[in-house]
């Protein structure tokens, strides 16, 4: 009778980690290699059209770990919400001349910089196929972007910098499949461009994991996350990038 009971546990404890909850948070750690090149004030009368300004190799940015959030309520109807923070700090010796917001930075002179990329999610998800080995849905996002970036150099008066707030809307398609007991796989791309007057961007966010789930509410999981972000607002040009692993542990409710 004993052993009848445990293994019916186990059977229903399996079938609950399947798609039977109705909400789920994440804590995640996001290790991206980053591509940035950005330009503001881009029309300069030293120079004419200054250059984007590549600051991972002009600063030797190096990948470091950020830690974040998601969370998701709803099973077949559902509300998500996710943050990542990003920020890169360096200093170098100026090996090449650039030009950053109408200042001019000259071969051989002392600079630091520093980035912040906040990167906001808030949408909504429709799983118009939903069963307990998976779902298919759609999804509709607000993607609010937070960018500054600044060059300092003790050669200059006062630091050189830009900030960007664009809530970009994207849509897209999202899916998570079961193979096999305690086991999903999934993942999520989203996107879109825009072109409206001196606004023209576009945002591309692509997110595959793989989940281990522990019984009915708790999981560890696994992935790899791309976020293309490219802009031309007003004279300010950016070209971002962020690739790499992350991993995470969640709970479900």
């Amino acid at each position: 009778m004993a052993l009848c009971f445990t293994a019916f546990t186990l059977i229903t404890s399996r079938a609950e980690a399947q798609n039977t909850m109705n909400g789920e948070i994440a804590v995640v750690f996001w290790k991206p290699s980053p591509e940035l090149s950005i330009q503001t004030g881009a029309l300069t009368s030293a120079t004419g059209l200054a250059e984007p300004v590549d600051f991972v190799s002009t600063f030797g940015i190096e990948d470091k770990w950020f830690t974040g959030f998601r969370a998701s309520l709803g099973n077949k109807h559902k509300l998500n919400v996710s943050y990542a923070p990003v920020k890169y700090d360096a200093s170098t010796t100026i090996s090449r001349t650039f030009t950053f917001n109408n200042r001019v930075f000259v071969v051989g002179a002392p600079a630091t910089t520093a980035i912040k990329w906040d990167l906001w999610r808030f949408g909504y998800e429709w799983d118009f196929v939903s069963m307990a080995k998976g779902y298919v849905g759609v999804i509709a996002d607000i993607k609010y972007n937070k960018l500054t970036a600044s060059v300092d150099s003790p050669v200059l008066s006062s630091s050189a910098s830009t900030e960007q707030n664009a809530p970009v809307p994207t849509i897209g398609v999202a899916f998570r499949a079961f193979p096999v007991d305690m086991v999903s796989i999934g993942g999520e791309f989203s996107g879109l461009k825009i072109k409206r007057g001196d606004f023209d961007a576009k945002f591309f966010d692509l997110n595959v994991d793989g989940t281990i789930y522990f019984g009915k509410y708790v999981g560890v999981q696994g992935g790899y996350r791309s976020v293309t972000v490219d802009y031309v607002i007003d004279d300010d040009v950016g070209d971002l990038k962020l690739k790499g692993p992350w991993l995470g542990g969640l709970v479900r409710f």
